[in-house]
């Protein structure tokens, strides 16, 4: 261990003890105030809530069309990420999670051509970008759509 690696330890700050009486500065109302919706077991309003005010998001009037719940996300692979895997091997979202090249699958991966690939692979991706074909076929290997 060297001097530039110490961190500061953990504060060791008690909390602060409300309601234990006069003296302590916090007793009684415990810091709350009197009365009211605040001081209450509740606590507050919910975000949005304008004090029985018709809110702003249901004053505007909602338009248009959302497809965010259908919304497909794939995971994105540089040609160049797959330098690392040996000749002829069968590259798939499986072995590129247990790779470490990628965390999440989503709903597929999709190769990019950016980067130089200099290996004949097998590459399973749900999409290819056109550039990333090529250059993989012009390779002798296989861009295959799963």
């Amino acid at each position: 261990m060297d001097l530039f690696e110490l961190k500061p330890g953990a504060p060791n700050k008690a909390p602060k003890r409300k309601g234990r009486g006069i003296g302590s500065g916090n007793g009684k109302t415990g810091g709350r105030g009197h009365k009211g919706q605040k001081a209450r077991a509740g606590g507050g309003v919910r975000p949005g809530f304008e004090g029985g005010q018709m809110p702003l998001f249901r004053r505007l009037p909602k338009r248009g069309f959302t497809n965010a719940v259908f919304k497909k996300v794939y995971t994105e692979v540089k040609l160049s990420d797959l330098e690392r895997f040996e000749n002829g091997t069968e590259v798939t979202a499986e072995l590129l999670k247990q790779s470490g090249v990628i965390k999440k699958i989503n709903d597929g991966i999709v190769v990019l051509g950016s980067g130089s690939l200099t290996k004949k692979l097998t590459v399973k991706a749900a999409r290819f970008t056109k550039s990333a074909s090529e250059k993989i076929e012009a390779l002798g290997g296989k861009a295959e759509v799963i």
